[in-house]
């Protein structure tokens, strides 16, 4: 066969395939590690609270047992401020490979909630990884103010509108939001007082300048056990191990009630899904370790954990119930 001869038709479609294949391996020679190498670099936690707080401590709980299983530091980045808007900004606009967590939390719904233009969609911008912890409001009472139980709060209320003061930690806030969903439940006038913050507004609960509040059961607790407050309910679906005897507000007559302080990590939209999955698995088994669980049931809380889904329709039931209460109260959060 001369050199002029042309190369038969069968001959030609193998040297096509061979170099393709040759092409083939050295785009996965040069392309990214695939997700079950992940993580190859160090991680962060955005934490949107200031050092020092629960949520910085879930943070660190959460980034400590992450490090191990993953074997590559991760690190808590506290971003506070805005009321979360500037950490979950930071997060929604970071790199969407896995390296970047958020520890959400409620604050982020409600403020989604507002009718405020934020920075970023919330529910967009952002994909739920799993939930991780969970904690009661409890309505507490002065001792001064004559009322032993949710039947009589009603019912003092109601012959008395408008004269029980209740305190939060400033409007818009899930305390002031709890109560007003807990005010139209049971159609009474109640007064708002809201401070800039839970400890000054559990000084004044303290010292009868205000009737009631609904904290959450952490900054409760030493109060009610040392009989300082009287705690007449939990707005949580069960009862919480550390204040047993006090039945929640389903049980006190206020039907499918229920609003609770919450956390759940979250990343960038766009982190690929085997990743996500891979954060997901690792998320279930930290929450589930005894000294994780014990640690946090000793904060008032529970660790818990969810599927990728459920957290979404939890985000989203979350979204619709605020937006519910802040139009129909016609709350306005500046």
């Amino acid at each position: 066969m001369s050199a002029h001869t042309p190369t038969p038709p069968h001959r030609a479609a193998t040297v096509k395939t061979a170099l393709a294949l040759l092409a083939a391996a050295l785009v996965l020679q040069i392309a990214p590690a695939p997700a079950q190498d992940f993580p190859t670099k160090p991680m962060r936690i955005i934490v949107p609270f200031s050092p020092g707080g629960p949520a910085d401590l879930l943070g660190r709980i959460i980034g400590e047992k992450l490090q191990h299983s993953l074997g590559q530091p991760v690190v808590v980045h506290n971003k506070a401020g805005a009321g979360t808007i500037l950490g979950v900004d930071l997060a929604a606009k970071s790199s969407p490979d896995g390296y970047t967590l958020l520890l959400g939390n409620v604050a982020m719904i409600i403020n989604a909630s507002t009718g405020r233009k934020l920075p970023y969609d919330t529910l967009k911008d952002l994909a739920p990884v799993s939930l991780v912890f969970t904690q009661p409001l409890v309505l507490v009472l002065s001792p001064s103010v004559p009322i032993a139980s949710v039947k009589d709060l009603i019912t003092y209320a109601r012959t008395n509108p408008g004269k029980l003061k209740y305190g939060s930690s400033g409007v818009g806030t899930s305390i002031h939001l709890t109560t007003e969903l807990f005010r139209t439940a049971v159609a009474v006038e109640l007064t708002h007082v809201p401070y800039k913050g839970v400890a000054p507004a559990m000084t004044d609960l303290l010292g009868a300048r205000i009737d009631m509040m609904f904290p959450g059961i952490a900054p409760a607790l030493p109060h009610v056990k040392s009989g300082k407050l009287k705690a007449l309910a939990l707005t949580s679906k069960q009862r919480s191990s550390v204040l047993p005897d006090v039945p929640t507000l389903a049980e006190s007559g206020v039907a499918n009630f229920e609003s609770v302080g919450w956390y759940g990590v979250l990343v960038p939209s766009g982190v690929p899904a085997k990743i996500v999955t891979r954060l997901n698995k690792e998320l279930v088994s930290v929450m589930t370790m005894p000294d994780v669980r014990e640690r946090l049931a000793s904060q008032g809380g529970e660790a818990v954990s969810s599927t990728r889904e459920r957290f979404a329709a939890f985000m989203r039931a979350e979204l619709k119930k605020w937006t519910g209460i802040i139009r129909s109260t016609n709350i306005r959060v500046e």
